[in-house]
């Protein structure tokens, strides 16, 4: 493992260079994003995604969400998105929300059991969508082992993901240091399946106005 500072331009691009590669490569890295750390893989590597889960200690069963670096992906990973997801993505993107959405069915990629659908985020981070621009799509869940709290600094993330990564990219503390809300899209009705960043009154005073709310899932 390999872990990059970010303190100046030079160390910067160094950084975002190595994790960049080392992604391409199907292995797996830690970078920081606007909420929490993630750790990231090749979406359509299938090896690199189960090597994620596998560090997490996580299931089939909790497929991870997909971070992007443009609004305009959006539509080349997921199809039937209801005008009230495209609102919020207009409001909200870049920013601490993912959309759960029915995905493209011609992906050849395997996230683990998503049930043909697909959560997509844009960061509101320079650096992530710096990589992200180089790699494409990445794979990416909150840098921690499964049961404990996500990684706000570089150190935490290293100290439970550190034997199972190639790259940690350290840039400090998160901004955000609160998860993404999420937002299923997959029906006519809107539901936060969690609620994060976003308040769920910030969420419905931008579809009030369109004439649709989201509801609050409670199981």
């Amino acid at each position: 493992m390999e872990r990059f500072p970010t303190g100046s331009e030079e160390e910067r691009e160094t950084a975002v260079a190595a994790a960049s590669r080392a992604l391409q490569r199907g292995g797996l890295a830690v970078l920081p994003t606007d909420t929490v750390y993630g750790i990231a893989a090749d979406a359509f590597d299938a090896d690199a995604v189960a090597d994620l889960l596998a560090a997490k200690g996580r299931g089939r069963d909790m497929p991870p969400p997909v971070l992007v670096s443009a609004r305009t992906t959006l539509d080349a990973l997921a199809t039937k998105v209801p005008g009230y997801a495209r609102a919020l993505v207009e409001e909200f993107w870049p920013g601490p929300l993912t959309i759960v959405c029915h995905q493209q069915q011609s992906l050849r990629w395997d996230l683990g059991e998503t049930r043909g659908t697909v959560a997509v985020r844009m960061p509101d981070h320079d650096l992530m969508r710096e990589v992200l621009e180089r790699t494409g799509p990445l794979a990416v869940s909150s840098a921690n082992l499964s049961g404990r709290p996500a990684a706000l600094d570089a150190d935490a993330a290293e100290e439970m993901l550190g034997e199972a990564v190639d790259v940690i990219v350290d840039d400090g503390a998160s901004p955000g240091g609160e998860a993404s809300t999420i937002v299923d899209a997959t029906g006519g009705q809107g539901r936060v399946l969690r609620l994060g960043a976003l308040s769920l009154e910030q969420l419905n005073a931008v579809l009030e106005p369109l004439g649709a709310t989201l509801t609050l899932d409670e199981d």
